[in-house]
């Protein structure tokens, strides 16, 4: 075998590994690979979101609760029995 072909046959024979190394690798990570790791995270991030969401629209309306405005003075012209001069 020549020096030339040698090279080649090292090369290809290399990135065959190579190619076959990087497929083999897996993300434990990756939630795609694991269908219940994907299913637990999907229902936490809606439960928290749906949580989130419901906590801040309780929290506004505690903000911007009614206010009574018992001791405000209405014009006597405006009440429900009007009274003119």
């Amino acid at each position: 075998m020549s020096a030339k072909n040698y090279f080649l046959f090292n090369m290809q024979h290399n990135q065959e590994h190579s190619h076959d190394a990087h497929v083999d690798l897996d993300n434990p990570a990756d939630i795609e690979l694991n269908k219940p790791s994907k299913s637990r995270f999907l229902f936490l991030l809606f439960f928290f979101g749906i949580f989130i969401f419901s906590w801040a629209g309780c929290y506004n309306l505690y903000e911007h609760k009614y206010k009574s405005n018992k001791d405000a003075q209405a014009p006597e012209s405006s009440l429900y029995d009007p009274k003119y001069k």
